[in-house]
């Protein structure tokens, strides 16, 4: 609804149908369903303290709003987009909704340059999309204020590349449906420390705790580890979840001990800045070694002939898992296996390399964009055995 159109000053003179209901911070504001990439969705409870917390960290570590802003919600209002609308609405900031109904990059910088201080919310894969578009297009960026991208990992190369087409426009946040946006933020300070010894590091990283929150990587016990040491992500603080729906014993699970147990695994470094190496249960363990799948897509992501790629664990009865590349080619540029398998031994320790690479018009992705390794996997593991 337009600001000063006919229908929106009949809704300010339409008189409150009830009364505004007083709440309590630990009342339950939102029922925020996960994303279900590694199961059955669950009813995250996320009370109004939690929302509060939220927008508070956006303008702490996020970016700053001014009256007259924008946020184009190209993303799932579902999700990451819809909980940023809360700050916006905050700062009196406009929602703005792509007539399309989907995400189109075109659309997009169209939007961007009709709405000064545009922000939005996008996955990694809009944000190439949006790369791609903007280096054969050339549409104005003035309007494009920030990007902030999280859901799922933005690979080193993929982040490059995007600086230098796009400029400084980037904050990348890490959250979870039970700590909403609100784990960690690579802010935009971050971005422009070009000068920084260990930049390359921290632009593959995450970022730091936001304002409010703690972060361990933790071992079994959830004792923390020292720099360096991976282990599981835990995060407390006003952010975290009430619970799951109806769902005590997930609930217990994830809460345990004080700390939301998050399922993934990373490291800190001595800065206290966090690298996400995978989702716990992507974890490859074969011969009785750890394999993390983004450290061998970063290295196939370094080849031109690579546009997309997911690596997977399937069974095997030696090994316990073998490595398999699924691996979506650039349009244009051919790449055989031997490629790269030349490729990883440059890069990575032999034993990490994949035992078998797949090449596939497009990898399998829920409507936020986020890649679904289990039905990689469950395909691979159906596939009879030569």
């Amino acid at each position: 609804m337009e600001p000063g159109s006919a229908d929106y000053a009949a809704l300010l003179a339409t008189e409150a149908s009830a009364p505004i209901h007083p709440v309590a911070g630990d009342d339950v504001a939102w029922l925020f369903y996960t994303s279900g990439t590694t199961g059955r969705p669950k009813g995250v409870m996320l009370t109004h303290a939690n929302l509060l917390t939220m927008t508070l960290c956006y303008f702490a570590d996020v970016d700053g709003i001014a009256p007259g802003d924008a946020m184009v919600h190209a993303a799932p209002i579902s999700h990451g987009s819809g909980l940023y609308g809360l700050p916006h609405v905050a700062a009196a900031a406009h929602q703005v909704i792509p007539e399309s109904g989907q995400f189109d990059p075109a659309e997009i910088f169209a939007l961007a340059d009709r709405y000064p201080g545009t922000a939005l919310f996008a996955a990694p894969t809009m944000v190439k999309r949006m790369v791609d578009h903007a280096r054969s297009a050339h549409p104005p960026l003035t309007g494009l204020k920030t990007v902030v991208y999280g859901g799922a990992p933005m690979y080193l190369a993929d982040i490059q590349d995007a600086l230098a087409v796009l400029g400084q426009r980037f904050v990348q946040i890490y959250g979870q449906g039970e700590s909403p946006m609100t784990i960690t933020a690579l802010a935009r300070r971050h971005f422009g420390d070009a000068s920084h010894p260990r930049y390359a590091q921290r632009l593959a990283s995450v970022g730091i705790a936001q304002t409010g929150m703690e972060v361990r990587v933790a071992d079994a016990g959830d004792r923390p580890l020292p720099p360096g040491e991976a282990g599981e992500v835990l995060v407390r603080g006003p952010a975290v979840m009430r619970g799951y729906w109806q769902n005590e014993e997930a609930t217990a699970v994830a809460l345990h001990n004080g700390w939301l147990h998050t399922g993934d695994v990373g490291a800190l470094d001595a800065d206290g800045f966090l690298t996400l190496l995978d989702r716990s249960k992507d974890l490859i363990i074969s011969g009785g070694s750890n394999v993390y799948p983004r450290e061998v897509e970063e290295v196939l992501l370094t080849h031109p002939g690579v546009q997309e790629v997911s690596v997977v664990g399937r069974p095997n009865p030696e090994w316990g898992e073998e490595i398999v590349a699924v691996v979506v080619r650039t349009p244009g540029t051919p790449v055989a296996a031997e490629e790269l398998d030349r490729l990883c031994l440059a890069h990575i320790a032999r034993y990490k390399r994949p035992r078998d690479y797949r090449f596939v018009d497009e990898l399998p992705k829920n409507n936020y964009g986020k890649i679904l390794k289990t039905e990689l996997r469950d395909a691979l593991a159906r596939e009879p055995r030569s």
